[in-house]
């Protein structure tokens, strides 16, 4: 079964839910007369929470053989890499929904097949007809479930089941969960201003986690705070969804300063996108004066909040693991939130200056506002492709962030950049099928303050221009990207391109085969990650040049046969991560000289059955942790004896493909 990271803020502990389950069952299983069925109701309600135990019910799993496939459409939809992740799974070509080679048919696919397998595809967060239409198969054994906050016609969704509110027991059951840890009141709280609060949420399940959430461990006086301030919150206008903006406002304001700006921050990313860690932990440092650790720290109360919700690689939490093997995600509302506090206020003077969702182009209010500087700190952009002539003339004299988002072959990337002389970071993400074409790379080479640079899902461009200087940059992230041809060893010259980069990262980059020779001279470097490259089967001779290198991750490149003999010259390595490295036949014996070496994580690495001599690894003395497959475990083991400090665990196999869902 094929099922994405759950869009919400998780189960909410079952309450509620068993109703639902039961009506929307009804409408899935025997019902043939009925090809599309809906879950409809407002943001916040658990729609998605719904969808997605439906798609883990046992009863429903049986029936539909396992074939589920839970989409994700939200208001800027791909709806070409949709229509292409449908069509594969149907076929049995689930891989065409990650490329665009095979073929798709074209226009409505609403065709008249025979009978086939029973299939049961979600549409989760859908906002328009005309998308849902282009989504909608016609095959008698396909059914679809359509999860959205309208209501469409009847004759294209069959049958609907309303989302029904909380009833009073059941918002307090989920309240009381959220706020004490129990379904219950406690003795030693405020049983009449409990029941006061609860009644404000008007049995929204959204409303009732966040706001108890922010409350939990909080005094009384706070907590009679929160009813005054819930009691005077006037809707903007009578929607429901706008009052529970104005409720949820609460929570917020009672965050701290700093954490409140981490989380309106958030409105910068698209909706229903998993965040990278690293983008966020990277932003936050750059923007708010803190370091790695205060801004997880942050993250992680944020998520205890129910303000976020982290998805979480079964390897994070170890020392050395990597912020990019965390996503963050957040509820459209939450999202909602974040956007209705950023943009109050007149245009030019905003904090944070953003596009609430994917356009053709530019809003017009930053149009006519152009002819005054702009005083943003964080700029988003969310377009489909943009040329030099898409764009106007802005001035961001105090933009710190800008965050390039689109979904297209090829991008010119914006001439404004010129205009922000304190940008410190900048993240450019396609969301398109295949890797975009970055014109006016150039540009870039004029901030002298760009700290951070991620690209994903483009096309790198060659760094061989003797202009293309990026001296103050600290960190490189290259995901999903085409890059052999920007590391052409030949004329390249890292050391001056980069001459401060403390960080490169390259993950999922599969045509990358060889590093140049010439990172061995950027002597700053201190993490080289370089991981899932399918084709990358050598490393530089002169790796051991690298003085300052702490961090070397080599996770799932199965082509890398042997790790450079000089390996051993790195005096400040602490980290070495070889997992997944199928074909590495060994470690080499200069690996002893690690006298700085903590961690080894070699999991997986079927081919290495033999360790240097025990005796030369008793000299590894700052060895604290050894991961490996069982059938080298006991070799290592050996060491435990005479390190006390060593810990060796042996590894569970765990694979995860996460990183497709985008």
């Amino acid at each position: 079964m094929e099922v994405e990271e759950e869009a919400s803020l998780g189960i909410f502990n079952g309450v509620g839910l068993d109703l639902g389950k039961s009506k929307v069952k009804k409408m899935i299983i025997g019902r043939d007369d009925l090809n599309v069925v809906g879950i409809c109701g407002i943001g916040g309600s658990g729609k998605t929470t719904l969808a997605n135990e439906i798609c883990r019910d046992n009863q429903v799993r049986s029936y539909f053989n396992n074939r589920i496939l839970f989409l994700t459409v939200s208001q800027s939809p791909d709806l070409q890499q949709l229509r292409a992740r449908i069509w594969g799974f149907l076929t049995g070509n689930e891989a065409m929904g990650y490329t665009n080679n095979l073929f798709v048919p074209q226009g409505k696919l609403q065709c008249e097949w025979g009978s086939g397998p029973r299939t049961l595809v979600v549409l989760d967060d859908v906002w328009s007809l005309s998308a849902l239409e282009q989504l909608i198969f016609r095959i008698p054994t396909y059914k679809t479930l359509v999860v959205s906050r309208f209501k469409f016609p009847t004759p294209v969704v069959n049958e609907v089941y309303n989302v029904e509110l909380l009833r009073e027991d059941e918002s307090l059951s989920l309240f009381c969960h959220s706020a004490f840890g129990q379904k219950w009141i406690p003795p030693t709280a405020n049983e009449t201003l409990v029941k006061q609060i609860v009644h404000e949420c008007k049995g929204l399940p959204l409303a009732l986690k966040v706001i108890g959430a922010s409350l939990r461990d909080q005094p009384e006086m706070y907590w009679a705070s929160a009813k005054k301030r819930l009691l005077r919150g006037e809707p903007i206008c009578e929607s429901h969804e706008n009052k529970l903006l104005e409720r949820m406002a609460i929570s917020v304001e009672y965050l701290n300063k700093k954490v409140k700006e981490c989380f309106l921050d958030l409105g910068s990313f698209p909706e229903d996108k998993k965040i990278p860690l690293d983008v966020l932990i990277n932003m936050w440092v750059e923007i708010h004066d803190i370091d790695e650790e205060e801004a997880f720290a942050i993250l992680v109360e944020l998520s205890d909040k129910n303000l976020l919700t982290l998805v979480k690689d079964p390897r994070v939490g170890d020392a050395y693991s990597s912020y990019y093997e965390i996503c963050v995600t957040q509820h459209d509302v939450l999202r909602d939130l974040a956007l209705h506090l950023s943009n109050q206020g007149d245009v030019n003077e905003r904090k944070r200056l953003l596009m609430p969702r994917r356009d053709t182009e530019l809003p017009r209010e930053w149009e006519r506002n152009t002819d005054q500087p702009f005083k943003a700190q964080i700029v988003s952009v969310h377009t489909g492709e943009m040329r030099e002539m898409d764009w106007f003339r802005m001035e961001f004299p105090k933009a710190e962030v800008l965050i390039l988002n689109f979904s297209s072959n090829e991008y010119f990337l914006p001439p404004f950049i010129d205009d922000m002389p304190k940008l410190r970071a900048l993240i450019v993400i396609n969301y398109g099928t295949n890797e975009a074409i970055l014109e006016n790379f150039s540009v870039l080479t004029n901030l002298a303050n760009l700290r951070s640079l991620w690209l994903e899902k483009t096309r790198v461009p060659q760094l061989t221009n003797p202009t293309v200087h990026m001296k103050n940059l600290r960190k490189l992230s290259m995901v999903l990207c085409k890059v052999n041809n920007s590391f052409n060893p030949s004329v390249i010259d890292l050391p001056l391109i980069f001459p401060r980069l403390s960080e490169l990262i390259i993950d999922h980059c599969h045509d990358l085969i060889k590093l140049p020779s010439s990172i061995c001279g950027v002597n700053s470097l201190q993490n080289l990650s370089i991981t899932n490259c399918h084709r990358l089967c050598e490393l530089p001779a002169d790796l051991g040049m690298l003085k300052k290198l702490q961090v070397l991750r080599l996770y799932a490149c199965p082509e890398l046969k042997m790790l450079p003999p000089r390996i051993g010259e790195l005096i400040g390595l602490k980290y070495l991560d070889i997992s997944q490295c199928f074909n590495l036949r060994c470690l080499p014996g200069e690996i002893v000289r690690l006298a700085s070496l903590e961690k080894i994580d070699m999991r997986e690495c079927s081919q290495i059955v033999s360790l240097p001599p025990r005796t030369a690894l008793s000299n590894m003395k700052s060895l604290r942790r050894i991961i490996c497959d069982d059938e080298v475990s006991w070799q290592w083991r050996y060491l435990e004896k005479t390190n006390p400090n060593l810990h060796v665990q042996v590894a569970e196999k765990c694979y995860s493909l996460d990183w497709l869902d985008g």
